[in-house]
């Protein structure tokens, strides 16, 4: 029994596999809110309880990083707060005036509000306030005190989705570091690939596109993994430019390669570079020593004026050394990149 405890625990701390089964956590985070929301209000007969399982289902909204959590609970919080209360007085202006066409003109007057603010900054507070407005006010036929215990199934259910938006969440930084490793993976098999040759123009724009791909959500993740770890953003920042430096690079090479018909010569330990940073990503710890890259171009009398290519490449492995630096000041000043826990 405790080794089958001890196996659970391992399995519910475990970074890695909260990664790769980020989608199972999540659809278990949000059934299991699901069910206390149910049992509550259905245990304590709150009338309407089925409200608060909508409110759940609508502030956990999609899956949240460590870094991010504390900022989306006090937007859901605040948006909640704001349309339950405008739903309410709704409510209790058309118990007082008895003119339904009045609360539908104020009831689209506050969604037409919240639509113009929720494109932009705060543009999620906006946007809860508009969908909680209607489900506390529906459409102004329900009385004051149906409308009361729907302002309050909404407080409830933001309650129970806002603790389990807690519940083991995903690590930003985790995941960025683990999308970088796959990114200077990916771009090791990209370079490998050119010294020998690409088939066609398509398998390699098809290649580059891959590569753009993956360095696209890396951006999104940086807010949070600075939150996370104390890093400051420029940091992050730099380093997000260096891996759209390399790629162009590397994409500048295939092309002349591609066209040209050259090689690259001679590889100034770009593959061992790529594959030192990805391995340390993926562990969670400083990079074993790797032998120095040699930026100058060949020297001496009896050698030719190196080509663009041997030229691109020594640029290229200046630019990942840039790269590698970067995450080894950060590993020493802010332990990253080792696991968060």
């Amino acid at each position: 029994m405790l080794d089958i405890l001890r196996k659970t625990t391992d399995v519910l701390f475990d970074s890695n596999r909260r990664f790769r089964q980020a989608r199972l956590f999540h659809a278990t985070r949000v059934a299991l809110a699901l069910l206390v929301s149910i049992a509550l209000t259905t245990g304590i007969e709150i009338p309407h309880g089925e409200w608060a399982t909508i409110t759940v289902l609508v502030v956990i909204g999609g899956l949240q990083h460590h870094g991010n959590i504390r900022r989306r609970a006090a937007e859901r919080g605040l948006g909640t707060l704001i349309g339950a209360l405008v739903g309410f007085a709704l409510i209790v202006q058309q118990s007082y005036f008895g003119a339904p066409l009045l609360t539908y003109a104020l009831l689209a007057l506050v969604c037409g509000y919240c639509a113009y603010h929720a494109i932009g900054k705060g543009g999620y507070i906006a946007l809860l306030a508009a969908i909680t407005a209607v489900i506390t006010a529906g459409h102004g036929e329900q009385n004051i005190h149906d409308a009361f215990w729907r302002t309050v199934d909404v407080f409830i259910g933001t309650a129970i989705a806002l603790v389990f938006s807690f519940a083991l969440p995903a690590y930003a930084s985790y995941s960025w570091r683990i999308r970088l490793a796959g990114l200077l993976r990916a771009s090791m098999a990209a370079h490998t690939k050119m010294q020998y040759g690409f088939s066609d123009a398509s398998e390699l724009r098809t290649t580059m596109l891959d590569l753009g791909a993956k360095l696209i959500p890396l951006r999104g993740l940086i807010p949070s993994v600075a939150k996370e770890t104390g890093v400051p953003t420029a940091d992050l920042e730099e380093i997000q430019h260096g891996a759209r430096v390399c790629i162009s690079a590397l994409e500048l090479m295939a092309t002349i390669e591609q066209e040209a018909g050259l090689r690259e010569g001679d590889d100034p330990g770009i593959d061992d570079a790529l594959l030192a940073m990805a391995d340390a990503l993926e562990a969670g710890q400083a990079p074993l020593p790797t032998p120095a890259v040699s930026l100058a171009p060949p020297a001496g009398a009896g050698n030719p004026e190196p080509g663009p290519l041997p030229i691109m490449a020594r640029q290229l492995a200046g630019e990942l050394a840039r790269i590698r630096s970067r995450l080894d000041r950060l590993s020493e000043q802010y332990g990253f990149p080792y696991v968060v826990r």
